[in-house]
Protein backbone atom coordinates (compact mmCIF):
# COMPACT_ATOMS: atom_id res chain seq x y z
CA UNK A 1 0.00 0.00 0.00
CA UNK A 2 1.39 3.25 -0.95
CA UNK A 3 0.07 6.15 1.77
CA UNK A 4 0.78 10.20 0.57
CA UNK A 5 1.25 12.81 3.42
CA UNK A 6 0.93 16.55 2.52
CA UNK A 7 3.36 18.50 4.27
CA UNK A 8 3.04 22.49 4.41
CA UNK A 9 6.00 25.13 5.12
CA UNK A 10 4.50 27.83 8.12
CA UNK A 11 5.99 29.91 10.56
CA UNK A 12 7.19 27.90 13.33
CA UNK A 13 4.62 27.31 16.06
CA UNK A 14 7.08 29.48 18.89
CA UNK A 15 7.48 32.57 16.63
CA UNK A 16 5.54 35.54 17.92
CA UNK A 17 3.43 36.51 13.94
CA UNK A 18 3.79 40.44 13.20
CA UNK A 19 1.64 42.02 10.78
CA UNK A 20 2.99 43.94 7.77
CA UNK A 21 2.94 47.75 8.39
CA UNK A 22 0.69 47.89 4.83
CA UNK A 23 -1.39 45.67 7.02
CA UNK A 24 -1.71 43.62 3.35
CA UNK A 25 -0.51 40.13 5.53
CA UNK A 26 1.58 38.43 8.19
CA UNK A 27 5.93 39.20 7.88
CA UNK A 28 7.97 35.93 7.50
CA UNK A 29 10.94 38.14 6.63
CA UNK A 30 13.94 36.59 8.72
CA UNK A 31 11.18 34.50 10.42
CA UNK A 32 11.56 31.05 11.65
CA UNK A 33 10.01 28.38 9.64
CA UNK A 34 8.86 24.99 9.81
CA UNK A 35 6.79 22.17 9.04
CA UNK A 36 2.92 22.54 10.06
CA UNK A 37 2.83 20.38 13.67
CA UNK A 38 -0.33 18.81 12.25
CA UNK A 39 1.85 17.47 8.78
CA UNK A 40 4.48 16.17 11.81
CA UNK A 41 1.82 14.25 12.87
CA UNK A 42 0.39 12.82 9.43
CA UNK A 43 3.56 12.07 8.53
CA UNK A 44 4.56 10.16 11.81
CA UNK A 45 1.17 7.78 10.98
CA UNK A 46 2.21 7.02 7.84
CA UNK A 47 6.09 6.19 8.98
CA UNK A 48 4.51 3.97 11.82
CA UNK A 49 1.91 2.63 9.22
CA UNK A 50 5.20 1.54 7.08
CA UNK A 51 7.10 0.24 9.95
CA UNK A 52 3.49 -1.94 11.18
CA UNK A 53 4.47 -3.48 7.41
CA UNK A 54 0.78 -2.29 6.57
CA UNK A 55 2.39 0.42 3.81
CA UNK A 56 4.97 -0.16 1.61
CA UNK A 57 5.97 3.12 0.72
CA UNK A 58 5.29 7.11 2.07
CA UNK A 59 5.28 9.91 -0.33
CA UNK A 60 5.68 13.22 1.11
CA UNK A 61 3.81 15.99 -1.04
CA UNK A 62 4.27 19.82 -0.64
CA UNK A 63 2.98 22.84 -2.77
CA UNK A 64 4.54 26.48 -2.10
CA UNK A 65 7.54 27.99 -2.75
CA UNK A 66 11.32 26.39 -3.52
CA UNK A 67 12.34 26.61 0.39
CA UNK A 68 9.95 23.99 0.87
CA UNK A 69 11.95 21.56 -0.22
CA UNK A 70 13.53 21.89 3.60
CA UNK A 71 9.88 20.81 4.85
CA UNK A 72 10.23 18.15 2.19
CA UNK A 73 13.45 16.85 3.99
CA UNK A 74 11.91 17.06 7.62
CA UNK A 75 9.16 14.33 6.84
CA UNK A 76 11.99 12.81 4.91
CA UNK A 77 14.09 12.48 8.03
CA UNK A 78 10.82 11.18 9.92
CA UNK A 79 10.71 8.22 7.29
CA UNK A 80 9.09 9.16 4.11
CA UNK A 81 10.64 7.35 1.40
CA UNK A 82 10.79 10.16 -1.60
CA UNK A 83 9.68 13.52 -1.60
CA UNK A 84 7.30 15.63 -4.53
CA UNK A 85 7.05 19.77 -4.75
CA UNK A 86 4.80 21.32 -6.78
CA UNK A 87 6.70 24.52 -7.01
CA UNK A 88 4.80 28.04 -7.26
CA UNK A 89 5.49 31.17 -5.86
CA UNK A 90 1.53 32.17 -6.01
CA UNK A 91 0.18 32.64 -2.90
CA UNK A 92 -2.02 29.36 -2.19
CA UNK A 93 -5.57 28.87 -1.36
CA UNK A 94 -7.14 25.53 0.37
CA UNK A 95 -8.64 24.85 -3.11
CA UNK A 96 -5.74 25.87 -5.36
CA UNK A 97 -3.76 23.02 -2.82
CA UNK A 98 -6.68 20.28 -2.95
CA UNK A 99 -6.58 20.29 -6.78
CA UNK A 100 -2.65 20.19 -7.00
CA UNK A 101 -2.78 17.27 -4.89
CA UNK A 102 -5.83 15.43 -6.44
CA UNK A 103 -3.68 15.34 -10.04
CA UNK A 104 -0.53 13.92 -7.96
CA UNK A 105 -2.58 11.76 -6.68
CA UNK A 106 -3.98 10.94 -9.85
CA UNK A 107 -0.61 10.63 -11.22
CA UNK A 108 0.78 8.49 -7.74
CA UNK A 109 -2.36 5.72 -7.49
CA UNK A 110 -1.93 5.86 -3.29
CA UNK A 111 -4.45 4.05 -1.36
CA UNK A 112 -4.23 6.19 1.65
CA UNK A 113 -3.65 9.96 2.12
CA UNK A 114 -3.18 11.23 5.31
CA UNK A 115 -3.22 15.40 6.31
CA UNK A 116 -3.02 17.39 9.14
CA UNK A 117 -6.42 18.34 9.68
CA UNK A 118 -5.51 22.27 9.35
CA UNK A 119 -2.27 24.48 9.08
CA UNK A 120 -1.51 27.05 11.96
CA UNK A 121 -0.95 29.75 9.84
CA UNK A 122 -4.54 30.62 8.06
CA UNK A 123 -6.46 27.99 10.63
CA UNK A 124 -8.59 27.03 7.46
CA UNK A 125 -9.45 23.43 7.69
CA UNK A 126 -10.49 22.94 4.27
CA UNK A 127 -7.84 21.13 2.52
CA UNK A 128 -8.54 17.27 3.28
CA UNK A 129 -12.30 17.96 2.89
CA UNK A 130 -11.91 19.93 -0.31
CA UNK A 131 -9.87 16.39 -1.37
CA UNK A 132 -12.14 14.39 -0.61
CA UNK A 133 -14.52 15.96 -2.35
CA UNK A 134 -12.35 16.31 -5.66
CA UNK A 135 -11.35 12.42 -5.14
CA UNK A 136 -14.85 11.61 -4.78
CA UNK A 137 -12.87 9.34 -1.73
CA UNK A 138 -14.70 8.51 1.28
CA UNK A 139 -12.81 10.78 4.42
CA UNK A 140 -12.57 11.07 8.31
CA UNK A 141 -11.21 14.21 9.60
CA UNK A 142 -9.91 14.82 13.17
CA UNK A 143 -8.46 11.50 13.46
CA UNK A 144 -7.06 10.29 17.00
CA UNK A 145 -7.00 6.44 15.79
CA UNK A 146 -5.90 4.78 12.48
CA UNK A 147 -5.92 0.90 11.78
CA UNK A 148 -5.34 -0.70 8.53
CA UNK A 149 -7.42 -3.48 7.72
CA UNK A 150 -8.10 -5.94 4.73
CA UNK A 151 -8.94 -2.93 2.20
CA UNK A 152 -10.64 -0.93 4.78
CA UNK A 153 -9.09 1.65 7.06
CA UNK A 154 -10.71 2.21 10.77
CA UNK A 155 -10.63 5.81 11.82
CA UNK A 156 -11.64 6.81 15.35
CA UNK A 157 -12.43 10.68 15.27
CA UNK A 158 -12.41 13.35 17.99
CA UNK A 159 -15.90 15.01 17.96
CA UNK A 160 -17.23 17.36 19.64
CA UNK A 161 -19.52 14.83 22.13
CA UNK A 162 -16.81 12.13 22.56
CA UNK A 163 -15.01 9.58 20.02
CA UNK A 164 -16.85 8.20 16.97
CA UNK A 165 -15.70 5.22 15.39
CA UNK A 166 -15.90 4.83 11.72
CA UNK A 167 -15.03 2.62 9.12
CA UNK A 168 -13.57 3.84 5.49
CA UNK A 169 -13.15 1.61 2.38
CA UNK A 170 -9.34 2.41 0.50
CA UNK A 171 -8.63 4.37 -0.81
CA UNK A 172 -9.47 7.03 1.21
CA UNK A 173 -8.69 10.76 2.53
CA UNK A 174 -7.83 11.06 6.70
CA UNK A 175 -7.22 14.01 8.34
CA UNK A 176 -5.27 13.85 11.85
CA UNK A 177 -5.71 15.66 15.16
CA UNK A 178 -3.16 16.02 17.98
CA UNK A 179 -3.94 12.55 19.54
CA UNK A 180 -2.88 10.49 17.31
CA UNK A 181 0.09 10.58 18.09
CA UNK A 182 3.57 12.52 18.89
CA UNK A 183 5.84 12.54 15.84
CA UNK A 184 9.33 11.65 16.93
CA UNK A 185 12.74 13.51 17.45
CA UNK A 186 14.47 13.33 13.75
CA UNK A 187 17.76 12.37 14.45
CA UNK A 188 21.00 13.54 12.81
CA UNK A 189 21.86 10.09 11.34
CA UNK A 190 18.49 10.24 9.74
CA UNK A 191 18.60 13.65 8.09
CA UNK A 192 22.01 12.80 6.48
CA UNK A 193 19.92 9.52 5.51
CA UNK A 194 17.05 12.29 3.78
CA UNK A 195 19.55 13.79 2.15
CA UNK A 196 20.25 11.00 -0.18
CA UNK A 197 16.18 10.69 -0.98
CA UNK A 198 15.06 11.57 -4.05
CA UNK A 199 12.83 14.88 -4.33
CA UNK A 200 10.91 15.62 -7.39
CA UNK A 201 10.04 19.04 -8.48
CA UNK A 202 7.20 19.95 -10.52
CA UNK A 203 5.10 23.11 -11.76
CA UNK A 204 1.49 23.13 -11.59
CA UNK A 205 1.33 23.67 -15.45
CA UNK A 206 2.78 20.42 -15.75
CA UNK A 207 -0.02 18.97 -13.99
CA UNK A 208 -2.76 21.22 -15.42
CA UNK A 209 -3.79 23.05 -12.69
CA UNK A 210 -4.20 26.86 -12.61
CA UNK A 211 -3.25 28.14 -9.18
CA UNK A 212 -4.71 31.60 -9.23
CA UNK A 213 -6.12 32.74 -5.54
CA UNK A 214 -10.16 33.01 -6.24
CA UNK A 215 -9.84 35.13 -2.51
CA UNK A 216 -8.72 38.70 -1.87
CA UNK A 217 -7.51 39.54 1.85
CA UNK A 218 -8.09 43.60 2.06
CA UNK A 219 -6.60 43.86 5.31
CA UNK A 220 -4.74 41.93 8.07
CA UNK A 221 -4.78 43.49 11.86
CA UNK A 222 -3.21 42.44 15.16
CA UNK A 223 -6.50 41.56 17.93
CA UNK A 224 -7.06 44.69 20.24
CA UNK A 225 -5.09 44.57 23.40
CA UNK A 226 -6.97 42.72 26.37
CA UNK A 227 -7.16 44.73 29.28
CA UNK A 228 -5.24 44.32 32.43
CA UNK A 229 -7.43 42.37 34.95
CA UNK A 230 -8.03 43.97 38.34
CA UNK A 231 -8.26 41.94 42.13
CA UNK A 232 -11.00 42.22 44.24
CA UNK A 233 -11.28 42.11 47.49
CA UNK A 234 -14.09 39.36 48.21
CA UNK A 235 -17.44 38.50 46.11
CA UNK A 236 -19.51 41.23 47.11
CA UNK A 237 -16.90 43.68 44.88
CA UNK A 238 -16.46 41.26 42.12
CA UNK A 239 -20.39 41.77 42.41
CA UNK A 240 -20.58 45.45 42.50
CA UNK A 241 -17.30 45.46 39.30
CA UNK A 242 -19.51 43.17 37.03
CA UNK A 243 -22.78 45.42 38.11
CA UNK A 244 -21.38 49.15 37.60
CA UNK A 245 -18.46 49.00 35.16
CA UNK A 246 -18.71 45.76 33.08
CA UNK A 247 -22.03 46.10 32.79
CA UNK A 248 -23.00 42.55 32.50
CA UNK A 249 -25.56 42.16 35.49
Amino acid sequence: MKVITAVKRVVDYNVKVRVKSDQSGVDIGNVKMSMNPFDEIATEAATRLKEAGKATEVVAVSCGVAQSQETLRTALAIGADRGILVETDVELQPLSVAKLLKAVIDRERPELVILGKQAIDDDAGQTGQLLAALLDWPQATFASNIEIGDGTATVTREVDGGLEVVSLRLPAIVTTDLRLNEPRYVTLPNIMKAKKKPIETIKPADLGVDPAPRLKTLKVVEPPVRKTGALVANVAALVEKLKTEAKVI
